[in-house]
């Protein structure tokens, strides 16, 4: 039986960067991944924009996690030659009745330590993105947009490099506690060719994004249940992408199920707009009732009055592991503890938006749990 330090469970960027955290310090870490390639789920999946901070609670794994991600994200991507455009971005208020909402979310962010936030009237708002309306704006300086797919990539490269044994199309089918050690059972490879293994980890790591609460179950532990949100994207390509400069967003939901839909400049040059939030069934239904072109249209003319339906075409879409049911109301905070039962493993569970940003943050989380198991 192969013997480990970490097994890191899901190869998605959380996964990724607690690979490359923790094998800087550690000898025989293992990262798997159910999927045939890394990212291929809710980390690539995704408006690709590095977070500021300003939506989440003060003191908030999400707020704290989100605003350090920010630096460490362009601080590797810098290092790593991954793609990044450090872009700012307004949240417009539509209406003089949102603008008191717009004060309140600068304050949020402010509350958070996020730098460099003002409101703007309409008229500077015409400066930066011509053809938005609004009554009022906050300027965003420190958000951007990245590659999310060569992020991935990038931390997972750097981890294979400090030591770390990355194996896709892995699938964790049982996790049994032991003296000092989790007996994690794998089954390896596609359906014409599967192979059952075993490996004894001193510490497992559970970032299994959408499947966070089964591979929890596992262990026994029931005390989560994630919801599937769907988000769906259209994209403007061709000259009318040049309705769009860099990142515009509306006022979040205040039911705090999305930050609403919004239009994001692309590194390829065009702009995607979106996500929406719909709760669905499956972890996996991505395409089932897609929603049609023509409400993508009609929400984008509140912000961009010149929209035309003929402008947009069907994009992709994806999943976010919601903690909050879809009768339930608010934010949930990220879950990143040592199992109460099981203290060899650490959960990471409701790991959504702001993931992305979040991720090295998270990390450096993670390798502390790790150190006290590992002690």
């Amino acid at each position: 039986m192969d013997q480990a330090n970490i097994l890191i469970i899901g190869g998605g960027v959380v996964g990724c960067a607690i690979a490359r955290a923790v094998s800087g310090r550690w000898e025989d870490v293992f990262l798997v991944e159910q999927n045939p390639k890394l990212g291929m789920a809710t980390s690539s999946r995704n408006s690709g924009v590095v977070h500021s901070g300003i939506y989440y609670p003060k003191n908030s794994l999400k707020a704290r996690h989100c605003f350090e991600g920010n630096r460490l994200t362009y601080e590797f991507c810098k290092k790593h030659n991954v793609p990044i455009r450090h872009t700012g971005k307004l949240v417009v208020a539509a209406n003089a009745h949102e603008e008191a909402d717009l004060e309140a979310l600068k304050k949020k962010g402010e509350d958070n330590g996020v730098e460099g936030l003002r409101l703007i009237g309409p008229e500077e708002i015409r400066k930066r993105e011509p053809h938005i309306r609004g009554s009022a704006a906050m300027v965003v300086p420190s958000t951007g947009i990245v590659s999310a797919e060569e992020l991935v990539h990038a931390y997972a490269r750097v981890a294979a490099g400090q030591g770390a044994e990355i194996v896709n199309y892995a699938r964790v089918v049982s996790l049994e506690p032991v003296v000092g050690a989790i007996r994690v059972g794998l089954r390896i490879g596609d359906e014409e060719d599967v192979q059952e293994e075993m490996i004894e980890a001193r510490c497992v790591i559970n970032a299994a994004g959408l499947y966070a609460d089964e591979v929890a179950a596992l262990l026994g532990n029931t005390s989560w249940k994630i919801y599937p949100v769907r988000g769906e994207y259209c994209e403007v390509r061709g000259p009318r992408a040049s309705l769009i400069n860099d990142l515009v967003y509306p006022l979040p939901h205040h039911d705090g199920l999305s930050l609403g839909v919004h239009f994001t400049k692309t590194l390829w040059g065009t702009f995607l707009l979106g996500p929406t939030a719909t709760y669905v069934d499956g972890k996996e239904n991505y395409e089932k009732n897609r929603l049609p072109i023509a409400a993508f249209a009609e929400s984008a003319k509140t912000l961009l009055p010149e929209i035309e339906e003929s402008d947009l075409h069907l994009g992709y879409s994806g999943l976010r592991p919601k903690l909050v049911p879809p009768t339930g109301y608010g934010i949930a905070d990220f879950v990143i503890t040592r199992d109460p039962a099981v203290p060899q493993a650490i959960q990471l569970v409701g790991i959504e938006s702001p993931g992305l940003t979040a991720a090295p943050a998270i990390a450096g989380h993670v390798a502390q749990l790790a150190a006290e198991v590992l002690a």
